[in-house]
């Protein structure tokens, strides 16, 4: 091949990186979160989901061309498939989410953030009676402890997926998530918004999309 032709093979490349936008987030989940940005990982959770009461908010920078699909993994603690922590202690209950999300763009604005627009998808549900949380003895998947789980959509974090048939996200106030660790060393856009899925205590991991144009 010709330097010609590999110069011409690369221009394309060269020119993506160069109109690249940078941007700067801020993400507070409850208990765990990965970021990706058209299907590739910006960033992970540093504090690991085992580690107790693993609230944690983390701030970081990537680089995006629009438009560009935002896709977050977010996780709640449970000791197995009942959905419970603690289990078979007097601790024993149901754990309950939270997530929030605050991008500023290369003006300083706070141009994209958590809210209902974004869509969040429930793919570990537990337990799906929540008298399980009195069980002496739970047992996944056994009496008032049944739990669900779906597969993973192919593509879902990605360009061209179709989720217009996803839930929106369901919007939490402070006081029903009562974010701690982290949460409040951020000042959060007053249009950011705590969401997860359908239940805080029965979502157990949920998938959450916005497309950004």
């Amino acid at each position: 091949m010709s330097r010609f032709a590999i110069a011409a093979l690369l221009l394309p490349l060269v020119a993506s990186a160069a109109t690249a936008e940078p941007f700067r987030a801020d993400v507070w989940a409850d208990n765990w979160f990965e970021m990706r940005i058209d299907g590739t990982k910006v960033v992970e959770d540093s504090v690991p989901i085992t580690t107790e009461r693993s609230f944690n908010a983390e701030t970081f920078e990537f680089d995006a061309d629009r438009p560009f699909v935002i896709g977050v993994v977010a996780k709640d603690f449970k000791s197995d498939d009942t959905g419970l922590e603690y289990i078979r202690t007097r601790r024993q209950h149901m754990g309950d989410g939270g997530l929030i999300v605050q991008i500023e763009d290369r003006t300083g604005e706070k141009s994209i953030v958590s809210s209902a627009d974004w869509q969040c998808l429930t793919i570990h549900t537990a337990p799906l009676d929540k008298s399980c949380a009195a069980e002496a003895d739970p047992i996944p998947g056994e009496g008032a402890c049944g739990f669900a789980v779906a597969d993973v959509p192919a593509g879902w974090d990605r360009p061209g997926f179709d989720a217009s048939d996803w839930p929106r996200a369901r919007v939490y106030t402070a006081a029903e998530v009562d974010p701690k660790g982290g949460y409040d060393g951020i000042a959060w856009d007053p249009k950011a918004q705590l969401i997860w899925g359908g239940d805080l205590e029965q979502s157990n991991t949920v998938l959450c999309r916005i497309a950004i144009q």
